[in-house]
């Protein structure tokens, strides 16, 4: 069992996500998600939409939200369902939402390692807490080189947007 989106705290995901200029809308329970890849209840993405219902996988909010942060503008632009990428990016996908997992309020690293291993994420090293401590090089280096991580891994606003600030930068690292 994986951890649900109606298990955070309201506005959650959203405070932790609106500075990226994603929008969240969220769902009935009985409804189909538009622009999910895995289908439901995984988390769809169509455009600047998150689409999330009440039994959404956070770990899967977290993951389709990173997508969404590591693309530039002309890729968002025609965004619906598949983030396509590269598999290092698919890698720094992975790597930012354990990241943004432990500034999510009601939520954490361990248990976002756990949501993953929980619903089948396949890492060489056997778990997603063994990869994050031992596999993720590339995903790093890709990170860094977009400027969506400090050599601290704290987080930084997308370097793609004119919304990006030193001030909003400064409140994400504060978590």
């Amino acid at each position: 069992m994986v951890t649900p989106c109606s298990a955070l705290p309201d506005h959650a995901l959203a405070d932790l996500l609106g500075s990226w200029g994603l929008g969240i809308v969220w769902l009935p329970a009985d409804v189909a998600i538009p622009g999910s890849y895995w289908g439901e209840p995984e988390a769809g993405l169509v455009g600047a939409q998150l689409y999330l219902r009440p039994d959404t996988p956070v770990h899967s909010a977290l993951h389709e939200a990173c997508h969404w942060i590591c693309m530039d503008d002309a890729r968002r632009a025609g965004l619906h369902t598949d983030a396509g990428g590269t598999d290092t990016e698919e890698n720094a996908v992975c790597y930012l939402q354990c990241l943004l997992a432990e500034q999510l309020r009601g939520y954490s690293r361990a248990q976002v390692f756990a949501d993953m291993d929980a619903w089948g994420y396949s890492f060489i090293l056997g778990s997603a807490a063994a990869w994050f401590a031992g596999d993720v090089d590339d995903a790093r280096r890709w990170l860094l080189a977009s400027r969506l991580i400090d050599d601290c891994d704290r987080v930084q606003l997308n370097p793609w947007s004119a919304a990006s600030s030193s001030a909003t930068n400064a409140a994400l690292a504060r978590g």
